[in-house]
């Protein structure tokens, strides 16, 4: 099978470093084109990102001589030059919506990691697991804009990866109300604990934005098309508080969810056990696993188990029940399943439903 071009802006930070990595012998997919800012235009992607590499593993041999263009001005290039983006663009959100659209209006599909357009109503919000139906949203949106090919599809906040799926896998339960704190990685903001001094030794109990990100991106996800745009859940009611913790990679959450109707243990662990509705599709990135649960009473730990799944399956553990409902704790990589990774996936999903090609 011919692989797609694909191309990667903000391809320097950290994000579009993980798609580089991800990407290298990927079966569909392979990096054609990187893109970055003014100051890293012009070098090769080696050199652009000398001294600042974040990833364990090197850098891939077929990416480090491409040239990295200007993800702003060199669009036409770009576009030439791969089939279609991912976007880990870190600038002011009004300049990535116009970036976005600029490209997409050229007949380029992107699929982004950025929030900007994760509320625009004919942007679909996706975790393929979670709401794939959602991809119908694209045809309104190149009908609302006159686009022949090109369109945009993001994926949600990081913060929520390891509870919706939880929530969605045990709807028929009617979960009412959620509790959740999540506990997260430095690499969630970017930053690495040797380059975050601050941050070792320490609990930062503040995340801008992330408490709002946590509970409202879910509704958007567990909603449904109507009229052109999606209509927003109404339940669950989820309350959130975010907390940044001395960790590198990996975003755990505490959760407590009410459901409206009666559920026991086995029924549980059965639910979220057996969901995966993507399987039949084989997509390269998925997990074998969804979501697993670990009996042990210290399971899941962050160190131990974020990379389930290669970083892309929901670690769960800790199931206990109280006057409020039922607690258990669950973990997701961050900028893996909770950004590359997802975004990854999500264009798998886009070419085995025909949007790529």
């Amino acid at each position: 099978m011919k692989k797609l071009r694909a191309g990667v802006l903000g391809a320097t930070g950290m994000v579009g470093q993980r798609f580089v990595s991800l990407l290298e012998n990927h079966p569909w997919f392979e990096v054609a084109c990187t893109a970055a800012s003014p100051s890293s235009a012009g070098k090769a992607y080696q050199e652009a990102v000398e001294g600042r590499w974040k990833m364990q593993s090197a850098i891939p041999n077929s990416v480090s001589n491409l040239i990295v263009k200007r993800a702003e001005e060199d669009i036409d290039e770009v576009c030439k030059e791969a089939d279609f983006v991912f976007s880990a663009l870190d600038m002011d959100k009004q300049k990535i919506r116009e970036i976005e659209e600029a490209y997409a209006s050229m007949g380029m599909p992107i699929v982004s990691n950025n929030s900007s357009h994760r509320w625009t109503d004919d942007v679909p919000m996706i975790i393929p697991e979670i709401n794939p139906e959602h991809v119908k949203l694209i045809e309104i949106q190149r009908k609302n804009r006159k686009w022949k090919k090109g369109f945009i599809a993001v994926k949600p906040n990081c913060s929520i990866q390891s509870y919706i799926p939880v929530i969605r896998a045990l709807e028929k339960y009617k979960p009412k109300r959620v509790l959740v704190t999540t506990m997260q990685a430095v690499s969630g903001a970017g930053r690495t604990l040797e380059g975050w001094p601050e941050m070792q030794e320490n609990v930062n109990p503040f995340i801008r934005n992330e408490e709002e990100k946590s509970e409202k991106e879910p509704m958007k996800i567990l909603g449904k098309i109507v009229n052109g745009k999606i209509k927003l859940a109404k339940s669950p009611k989820i309350s959130a508080t975010c907390i940044r913790v001395p960790v590198e990679d990996g975003h755990m959450a505490s959760v407590e969810i009410q459901f409206g109707r009666k559920i026991n243990e086995k029924q549980f662990v059965d639910g979220i056990e057996k969901y995966n509705p993507i399987a039949k599709l084989k997509l390269p990135s998925s997990p074998e696993k969804f979501i697993k649960y670990f009996n042990e009473e210290d399971r899941p730990q962050t160190r131990l188990d974020r990379n389930f799944g290669n970083g892309m399956g929901i670690p769960v553990g800790r199931l206990r029940k109280d006057y409020f409902g039922w607690k258990f704790v669950a973990l997701s990589h961050n900028t893996i399943r909770g950004a590359a990774g997802g975004a990854i996936l999500l264009a798998e999903l886009l070419k085995a439903k025909g949007y790529l090609n």
